[in-house]
């Protein structure tokens, strides 16, 4: 296989008239992001299984020729845990680069585990040990060496192989169509664009606060979001987690009252004050049917649906064991609680999940399925 290192136009433009008409490409991206909401892209990786090379986006000025490669929607782009990598894409040039598959899922789907790690994945797979000493790297720094250089180049040179290995597999087994609905949402633009109004409930302390307090916090958490976001900074920098709910519990009405918050610096007061200040008054007044619910902890299982729970288990790795998956890439011991409490926000109600787990366990809780032992093997039969 062909490797480059690719900083100037021209080479550029000669390594896409390489790669352009290619089945798939496989594609990851290095980027920092410890100063900024947004991810830094330092360096594009490709390889099509022919040639792979590292696209250095800090020195080349035009991208066009790899954008109109990357965005061509008869080429099949394969990545690994693409989420953060998609991201980068969306918010650098505007949209999503489509269709993509999506190794991580896919190996859950072949029974290697729910969030298996690339590094992993290679070696499981291919039996090929890959460096991890530059896991660290700041990306951003030029030159970049050998070593950092080879240890991106790995992470598109066997990412190929896996997707044609996994492919194949999945195929055989008829589940390719199964990730679907994975892919579907790694294809929607809101999936990397949290609401703002959600954010309260990411924030850490939260379980702290009750009623109107949760209110306050709800419209703390959604500026703090919009502010992160404007000013391109990480959303600890503008307000951390414990001055959010620090704000949320006290309530303060005054300058007075933010200076004798724990973790209120003098400095954000004079920049900031007045605008908290506002948005903790505004929240206040809500009423009551407009305070968000937390929900608190769920309310502790009764004895008959723990033991429900014990059962779902043994059904859930009965039916993994037949499919030769993992139980935990179907379904964790937390989804069949609330599958136990009918709670509609459960994993096993959508997608492959439910055709392959969520009616089986169903019908289990209902009565319409039972287990029981033949032989000394466990089975599923019908009521």
């Amino acid at each position: 296989m062909r490797e480059q290192y690719v900083n100037n136009a021209e080479a550029l433009q000669a390594l896409c008239s390489t790669l352009a008409g290619s089945e798939w490409l496989a594609i990851d991206t290095e980027f920092i992001r410890e100063k900024t909401y947004y991810p830094r892209l330092c360096l594009i990786q490709i390889c099509n299984g022919e040639v792979a090379a590292c696209v250095d986006p800090l020195a080349i000025d035009d991208l066009t020729p790899l954008l109109d490669v990357l965005y061509d929607g008869s080429v099949l782009k394969v990545l690994h845990a693409a989420r953060q990598d998609l991201e980068i894409f969306l918010h650098d040039f505007g949209r999503l680069p489509m269709p993509v598959f999506d190794t991580q899922p896919a190996a859950a789907l072949l029974g290697h585990g729910d969030q298996i790690g690339y590094a992993n994945l290679v070696k499981l797979l291919l039996d090929v040990e890959l460096p991890k000493d530059q896991s660290r790297t700041d990306w951003s720094q030029r030159p970049l060496d050998e070593q950092q250089l080879r240890y991106a180049l790995d992470d598109v040179v066997y990412l190929g192989q896996l997707y044609l290995h996994m492919r194949g597999h999945l195929f055989d087994r008829e589940r390719l169509q199964w990730l679907a609905a994975d892919f579907a949402t790694l294809a929607d633009p809101q999936t990397y664009y949290p609401n703002p109004d959600d954010m309260w409930q990411r924030t850490k302390g939260k379980q702290m606060l009750r009623g109107r307090q949760l209110a306050v916090l709800k419209g703390l958490a959604a500026w703090r979001e919009r502010e992160a976001r404007s000013r391109d900074l990480p959303r600890k920098w503008v307000l951390k987690d414990d001055v959010l709910v620090e704000l949320s519990r006290r309530m303060p009405r005054d300058a007075a009252g933010l200076a004798k918050l724990r973790g209120i610096e003098p400095g954000l007061i004079r920049r900031e004050g007045e605008t908290l200040l506002k948005l903790i008054a505004e929240a206040t007044a809500l009423p009551r049917e407009q305070w968000p619910n937390d929900g608190g902890r769920p309310v502790p299982l009764t004895a008959q649906q723990d033991a429900m729970v014990d059962l779902l288990s043994a059904a859930l790795r009965l039916i993994a064991d037949q499919h030769q998956l993992s139980p935990l890439a179907i379904a964790s011991r937390k989804d069949l609680e609330r599958l136990v409490r009918g709670e509609k926000d459960c994993v096993l109600n959508d997608g492959w999940r439910h055709s392959l787990a969520g009616q089986a366990l169903a019908g289990v809780m209902t009565g319409e399925r039972r287990l029981e032992v033949h032989d000394g093997e466990l089975r599923f039969t019908s009521a």
